[in-house]
Formats: C-alpha cells, structure tokens, sequence
C-alpha cells in the first residue's frame, strides 16, 4: 500500500497551486527581537573604580560573550506572543528552532519496544559509576535532569552529586552558560536586572517630545511634543510599524508640557502652554476644558482659574475626580473633573517677597496626601492635605537648586524626594530632614523645562535624561543611580543627537520609556529584554504589518444621470471643446509677448512708440516731447489769459465774488533788479 504522503502528492498535483489555504511563513520570534536588539556599545556602562558622581567618570563594559546570542524568551512572554501568533496552530507547545524554554534537556532515544520515552530524560553514557548505581536501586531518575558530559572537574567535586537549580544548557545550544567566575563577575552588572538589550522607536513627532503617559495597565501610550500635537499608540493594535492611531492638537500654536492617565485609566488631562487645561477620554475625544480666570483681579484667590500658561499637571493618584495644576502665574490649583467652571482650592507658595513667582513643576505623592511644588525661586514647598489645610506649606526648602526645578518625585514610602533643576543637577531629599540633601549628582545637563526623574518598579533605581551639549559628543544618556549606596549604576546611550527629556519605567511591562528630540525630530524610545519584559513592545514588534490586498484599491464609481436637475446635473466634460480649438489655427495661436522698455502715449514699445504712424511722425519731427524742457510753472500760466477769457468749469459759478488773482513774480526778474 502506498505511502499517505505520496497518495497526498499525486492528488495535489492535479490542482492548481493557487488551489486550497497557504500556509503564511513565519518569522521566528528571536529573529524579530534579534533585529531590534541594541548595539553592545550603547548597552550598559557602569562606574569605573574610582566612584565618582558625574556620568563622565564612567566606563562602558559589556559582556561579549553573552551580547552575540541572542536569549531566549521568558515563559511568560513565550506564552503571550505564542497564543497571539499560533493561537490556530494545532500543537501551539511546539516551539521554534533555537528558542528554547527552561532548562535544558539532553536527546530523547526511544525505547526498545518502540514508544517514546515518558518521564525526565536518562543520563548520557559515560556518567560516573555511583550514578550508574543509584538507578539500578529505584530505576528511575528523581529530580530536574543531571548535568551532560563535559562539565569542568571542578563541577563534578560535589559530595553527594545532588544539583540544586535548573541544570546549565547543554553544549552547542544557543544559550551559554558562564562559570561560576563569570557569574561573580557579572553579578553586580545584573543584579538591577535593567531590561536594555532591545530597542524600539515611536516616531511621528517632528520636535522633541516633551510629554509621556502610560497608563497602568501599559497598553496604551500618549507622547506630546513641542510640534503642539498629541499622539496616541496602542501596544494591542499595533503592528511593526509602529505608527499612531491618533493624533491631536490640544490647543493651537502651544506646546504640550505635561500628560497625566486617570487612575481608572478611562481618561487622561493635556497640560499645554495655554492657560486652560483639557480632559479627554480614552480614544481621543474631548471631555472638557478648564475655564480661564480674569487676569485684571490681583488676587489670585479671587480667580476662577489660571490667568497665564500652565506649567505641569497630575492626577490625583486614588481618586479619579481630583487633578493638580501649577502655572507661571505663581499658583497651584485643584480642580474637579466634574466642574470646569471653577477650581475646588488654590495654593499660592510662601514667598520671600511679594510678588508673582512661577512655579514651574508640581507633583502628588504615593498616596495623594501630600503635595510638592518647585517655585521659581529655586525652593521647594510641600503640603499636607488635612482639615483645615491652606496655601502655608507645611515643608519649605529655600534655595534648594541655584535654577529653575524641572522634575519631583516622592518615593511610594513617602521618606524620599527627588528633585531635577535647570542647574544640571540632581538632588535626593529626605522628608524627615530637609536641611540638607542626601546626595546631590552633579553635571547633568538640563536644556528642557520638562525634564523629569522617575524611579524603578521595586524603587532601588531612580533614572533621569541629560541633554545634548554643543561641545560634546557624549549625546543624549540615561542615568541609573542605586537608591541605597546613592552612587551612579549606569548610564545608557539614548540618541547621539537628540535630549532625553522624559522617562519612565513601567511596573507591570518592565520596560523604559525615554522621550527624545531636537529642533527637526522627535520619538519615544522603549527599552526592553524578551527574557524579563512582558507584552508592550513584545507584542507589536511580533505582529507583521498586514498585506495589501486587491479589495484595498476600490476604484469611486462614475453614475451617469443625463436626465437629472440642472442643479445636480455634474459639469459636461470639455474635453472634446479643448481638441476642437487646439485644431483651429486662430484661436490656437500663441498670445503675443507683452512689449517691455520706455514707450509713447501710453503705449509701451521698444521704438518709443508702438505703432509705426507714431514711429514715423516722430522721426519727421512732427511729434515733440516738449515737457522734459519747458519749466511746470510756465506751461501753466502760458493757458492763463484762455481760462480768463473763456472760463468753463468753476470760474463762472464765482464771477462776481470771486477776487483777482495775483500772481507773484518770478525770482530771476527780483534779482536782477
């Protein structure tokens, strides 16, 4: 009897090739993150040994070994993308060539009765002979698989030959597993677990972008930029490409500052450059607009709302009707989202002299008690929400940055607080002593009123961007520092050209957000690992965009109705009409070219007169041009006795009022008298 894969051949071959379902082709998972994998120059760099706080004292150090291979998927992201891409493949468990999940196992021989083998893998040969012992005893192999053949002799020093942890891969795998040595080695590079070894880009904006917002289930992202739009990117609805679903312009012709989810993540605030913040909802539309107060009243308390351009903006972090804004009209304000016609209380900073000081940034803490503001005069204030709370802040730290503070951050347990400054510094605070900051990390650049600091998901990781100097070549970077030793972990290369102005790391797809841009470009740059991120990018980096098909290319349907009214009647084609002319010699004849130079009589001509009658006069000294010679004066009185004896238009309406004129003599006859 015939083979089933012949009998399918030969049956196949009487159809067309075109004939039944196509299996699509595949591209495997590591190949895709292989091309978004960053450079290993650009990868991590950590502090040399002499400690220093400054980025520059830093070295770049990778691990080349480990760089060239790419690493396998997480379970869970393997799981994720799996059931996405071959959620109709039969065996959804089967796993592309080189991709490989949890420990390693060594080849599976079959039985001798012909089954497969069922339990853990059987040791390879040439094991030591108390292995060989132990099985005959019980016959089967308890635990994770042993190590294979070729481990170091040091390795095989164990007393009682037990393994504890999943075993190492196995030789030739695409993972490589480095010894103890390099482990200790790589341990302190590792141990932050800062997922750097892949990078993607959302683009769209053409000036730096100035403001991000994930919302905290992290499937959507929202990017304002200076180029006054907002753009919306939806991680489930995206493909490779990687372009936006929407795209707005909160208010014309100002730049977006500050983006702020709600805790339900159904709607977000746009803080813009104008006085009135906007509340939309979560596909785009908007909600409501915050009114704008009268900016004759001195008081700002007397005001309804802002009276100058905002400055930074923030949700209330448990209640999801409250929402914080600051301005350059030396105000903090919060608002009811259900009541856009006035605020609910207005916070006006201690100052050291009376007067209008912006304050430049504002922030909630953890838990949405307390309240901290960067005012223009370098300090910071913070208050406490309680009864009876007014505009005195409760902590006031003056002089805190010699410049403007551009980002503040309170830690979850609220013991700590950051603070970033226009001063290029970065300083760490701790509430219970104020006096003095902790630590402060100097030359970090600073070219942005935007510029934030944000911490890890477990806090013992705070990041911040630099800017771009004219002078150096060292570009845009992102700085780690270790919350407990207070010294500099890392620092990552972001764009060689543009600022890294804002940043974020988010909790539950533990991947970096990194705005960027200049003048002429901006994006948002996502750093992830596939073996620890979850979805966010793993996801649309994994979907291929969608082909072109003949049903995208309708073509409009022409409808001819010769008997409808004149006013619906479409415009009769002048097609024929345009043929028909260009065939007559008259009418298709060229236009003649306008005459340029001086000309006569009003005419303009090349001879000083257009026609060849006024040619020919003027040549037989029948036409003269008099006026360039005779003196305005005299042409005028020469027709003075025609208007005394023939007055025509106005001289005859006054003849008898009208008093004789006298006209004063010329200046040639007074002087040679």
């Amino acid at each position: 009897m015939e083979d089933e894969a012949d009998i399918f051949d030969g049956t196949r071959a009487q159809f067309p090739l075109t004939f039944g379902k196509q299996s699509k082709s595949q591209t495997p998972l590591e190949a895709i993150h292989n091309a978004t994998r960053r450079p290993t120059s650009n990868l991590i760099s950590k502090p040399s040994s002499s400690s220093s706080s400054s980025p520059s004292a830093t070295t770049i150090s990778t691990n080349n070994k480990s760089s060239n291979v790419l690493p396998s998927l997480s379970s869970s992201s393997k799981a994720w993308l799996s059931s996405l891409r071959n959620s109709k493949n039969p065996n959804p468990n089967s796993t592309s060539e080189g991709s490989m999940v949890g420990p390693a196992q060594t080849p599976v021989d079959s039985d001798e009765d012909g089954g497969g083998l069922i339990g853990p893998p059987r040791p390879q040969p040439g094991l030591r002979a108390g292995d060989e012992e132990e099985e005959e005893d019980g016959g089967a192999m308890i635990g994770p698989p042993r190590h294979p053949v070729g481990l170091a002799s040091g390795d095989e020093s164990d007393e009682d030959g037990t393994i504890i942890g999943p075993a190492p891969p196995a030789p030739g795998s695409n993972l490589e597993w480095s010894g103890p040595e390099e482990d200790s080695d790589n341990e302190g590079e590792n141990r932050y677990r800062i997922p750097l070894s892949n990078e993607i880009v959302l683009k769209g904006h053409t000036k730096v972008v100035s403001a991000l917002a994930v919302d905290h289930t992290g499937s959507r992202v929202l990017s304002g930029s200076y180029d006054y739009s907002v753009r919306m990117y939806d991680f489930q609805g995206m493909n490779s490409r990687l372009q936006s679903f929407r795209q707005l312009e909160p208010c014309e012709g100002h730049q977006v500052r500050n983006l702020s989810w709600s805790p339900t993540a159904d709607r977000f605030l746009c803080v813009t450059g104008s006085a009135q913040a906007k509340i939309y909802d979560r596909d785009g539309l908007t909600l409501g607009e915050f009114v704008k107060g009268d900016m004759y009243i001195r008081d700002l308390k007397n005001t309804k709302g802002h009276i100058t351009g905002l400055t930074c903006g923030e949700w209330h972090p448990r209640t999801k009707e409250t929402i914080l804004t600051s301005s350059e009209d030396g105000s903090l304000r919060i608002w009811d989202v259900n009541d856009f016609k006035s605020q609910k209380q207005v916070i006006k900073p201690k100052l050291a002299r009376p007067g209008r000081v912006p304050v430049t940034t504002c922030a909630w803490d953890h838990e949405g008690k307390r309240i901290a503001g960067g005012i223009g005069d370098g300090s910071i204030q913070v208050w406490s929400i309680k009864a009876g709370w007014g505009s005195r802040p409760d902590m006031h730290v003056e002089k805190s940055h010699s410049d403007d503070i551009t980002g503040l951050k309170f830690s979850s347990d609220g013991r700590i607080l950051l603070s970033r400054s226009f001063d290029g510094s970065l300083k760490v605070w701790d509430l219970r002593k104020l006096k003095e900051p902790l630590k402060v990390f100097e030359d970090l650049q600073n070219h942005y009123a935007q510029t934030n600091v944000a911490f890890s998901p477990d806090e013992q990781l705070f990041l911040t961007g630099t800017s771009v100097e004219r002078e150096s070549a060292a570009g845009g970077l992102l700085c780690f520092y270790d919350r407990v030793n207070l010294e500099l972990v890392s620092r990552v290369g972001i764009s060689p050209t543009s600022s890294v102005v804002q940043c974020a790391w988010h909790p539950k797809l533990n991947q970096i957000f990194a705005t960027v841009g200049d003048k002429s470009q901006g994006g948002t740059h996502i750093l992830y690992d596939p073996t620890l991120s979850e979805k966010g990018a793993l996801v649309c980096v994994a979907r291929a965009p969608r082909k072109k098909s003949i049903d995208d290319f309708v073509a409009k349907p022409v409808i001819h109705n010769p008997h409808s009214l004149p006013l619906f009647r479409d415009q009769p084609s002048r097609k024929r009409q345009r043929e028909k002319i260009l065939k007559d010699p008259l009418k298709s004849h060229k236009p003649e070219i306008p005459m340029t130079g001086p000309g006569f009589g009003g005419r303009v001509g090349t001879t000083q007169g257009s026609l060849l009658t006024q040619y020919l006069l003027k040549q037989g000294g029948m036409i003269k041009e008099t006026w360039m010679e005779e003196d305005p004066r005299e042409a005028i009185l020469k027709y003075a006795d025609v208007a005394a004896k023939d007055p025509k238009f106005i001289a005859p309406a006054y003849a008898e009022t009208q008093p004789e004129p006298v006209f004063t003599k010329s200046d040639s006859e007074d002087e040679e008298k």
